[in-house]
């Protein structure tokens, strides 16, 4: 059974920071393989700066760039908004019956983690790799017995400064997989949108 390391994220733009973190977590644990969960728009929230959900899957997918170890899973596109992780875990597992699905997070999301939806069920029933994340230590749920702490980088990067160094013309060229900037600067996006904090 292959172990797949399920890393969701609304990767707007996916940077060099994520494949870091990616390539370490397959590389140092068990895990056979990674997947790039693109989050789809919430329609509850304000679009603000959020590229098209297709358009974050495609540099999902040049940024991987045919890599055998990792995939773009649009699965949460044609799910109820908002999907929540226990439900998107429950569709997975029953289309991927031979695949052991565990959960890829930051230490913030783990400090955070009893405020998910159904966070009893996901802890107690997969496996969760946790990254260091600047200021957070993951909390007291980082001695679980399912929650694996992996030595990755510290990143600093965040999609956040990529997009505010494209919105005022600075260059973010070594932020991003080479294919994905040249999307990016082609088709123009993030020049004129404004910045939020996702």
């Amino acid at each position: 059974m292959k172990k797949t390391g399920l890393y969701f994220g609304s990767f707007n733009p996916i940077h060099i920071g994520h494949l870091v973190i990616a390539e370490q977590l397959v590389e140092n644990t068990d895990l056979d393989e990674l997947w790039f969960v693109v989050s789809p728009q919430n329609p509850l929230k304000k679009r603000s700066s959020l590229l098209d959900d297709r358009q974050r899957l495609h540099l999902v997918n040049l940024a991987i760039d045919d890599d055998p170890r990792f995939r773009a899973c649009d699965i949460e596109f044609s799910l109820k908004k908002p999907s929540y992780t226990s439900f998107t875990l429950q569709v997975l597992r029953e289309k991927y019956p031979r695949r052991k699905f565990c959960l890829i997070m930051g230490e913030d999301n783990l400090q955070s983690f009893r405020k998910w939806y159904n966070y009893e069920h996901i802890i107690e029933n997969y496996g969760i790799y946790v990254y260091p994340r600047p200021g957070y230590d993951g909390g007291d749920l980082r001695n679980h017995r399912n929650v694996h702490i992996v030595n990755a980088p510290l990143m600093e990067i965040s999609s956040t400064m990529i997009r505010e160094g494209l919105r005022s013309g600075k260059s973010v060229r070594y932020m991003l997989p080479e294919k994905v900037f040249q999307c990016i600067e082609e088709s123009g996006f993030y020049a004129n949108r404004t910045v939020s904090s996702h």
